[in-house]
């Protein structure tokens, strides 16, 4: 992002107020440091403010893919009204886990690319956000043999990588599996532990 258009000054004191409440309501041992600019992988995440977790309750924010992290972040960033378009311009973090979280879904988009290579299969990856499938898509930016893109609706999205001359499937052939039963359709996914935060 070339401009910065969230700045210390202009959404800081509402953020504060935002996650002290939410810290002291909870009952969490936190504290929380906010900065502009901060940015280990820029060609990726390039967020206009960093706000970086500690305290003895940090672990709780990262269990589960960062669940209760991403959550927090999600709160915050609907009380400040931020639109979707703007959400990665606002990142919270705790232990490093962004920049971990960026390396692991580099290694899974080329691990990805090179078995719809070998195998000529599209490669459905588990469900989502917006921020984790523009690393995918730009882990793959300079392939060749293969194009990726988004699929499904709100929670359920997902990036589905195909071979380059393969068209899209339709969006129920990479559903989620229905209750108590197999998946449906084409492609295959990651085990359930990796590459699926929620929001």
């Amino acid at each position: 992002m070339s401009e910065r258009k969230y700045t210390l000054a202009s959404v800081g004191p509402q953020l504060d107020r935002c996650l002290s409440r939410i810290i002291r309501n909870a009952g969490f041992d936190l504290q929380f440091e906010m900065a502009e600019g901060e940015a280990p992988h820029p060609d990726f995440e390039n967020p206009d403010i960093s706000v970086k977790f500690a305290g003895r309750d940090v672990d709780l924010l990262l269990s589960n893919r960062a669940e209760l992290l991403l959550a927090l972040e999600q709160i915050c960033l609907e009380v400040l009204r931020v639109p979707s378009e703007d959400h990665s311009r606002i990142a919270f973090d705790a232990n490093d886990y962004r920049m971990l979280r960026i390396e692991e879904l580099r290694l899974s988009a080329r691990a990805a690319a090179e078995r719809v290579k070998r195998s000529g299969k599209p490669f459905a990856f588990n469900p989502m956000n917006s921020r984790e499938r523009r690393v995918i898509h730009l882990s793959l930016r300079d392939e060749q043999e293969i194009r990726s893109e988004s699929a499904g609706v709100g929670p359920h999205r997902q990036v589905i990588v195909y071979p380059a001359g393969m068209p899209s499937a339709p969006a129920s052939a990479f559903q989620p599996p229905r209750q108590g039963g197999p998946p449906r359709g084409a492609g295959a996914r990651p085990d359930r532990g990796r590459g699926r935060p929620r929001r």
